[in-house]
């Protein structure tokens, strides 16, 4: 894995990820696992049922796309996101 500079200062990027999907996607519990700019994301919610894998997939980018924009991005490449229905 190769380091991706970053200007990103905020607080604890893999605690602010999960939090971040937590908040938005309803009963969702979030692993968040990696650094360097790469990372895997697991997220697991109620409100996945019924809706095809692809959808799932872009609720979970479309909360942290922010975070993915620009050369200095601090989430360079997301290298896995599994998303499950509780």
């Amino acid at each position: 894995m190769s380091e991706h500079p970053s200007r990103y200062k905020g607080p604890d990027l893999l605690s602010h990820v999960r939090e971040l999907i937590e908040s938005r996607i309803p009963g969702a519990r979030a692993e968040v696992l990696g650094g360097g700019g790469h990372y895997t994301i697991s997220v697991t919610a109620a409100a996945f049922a019924g809706k095809p894998l692809l959808e799932q997939q872009r609720m979970v980018y479309g909360i942290i796309t922010d975070l993915m924009k620009g050369e200095d991005a601090p989430i360079h490449a997301v290298d896995k996101l599994t998303t499950k229905t509780a």
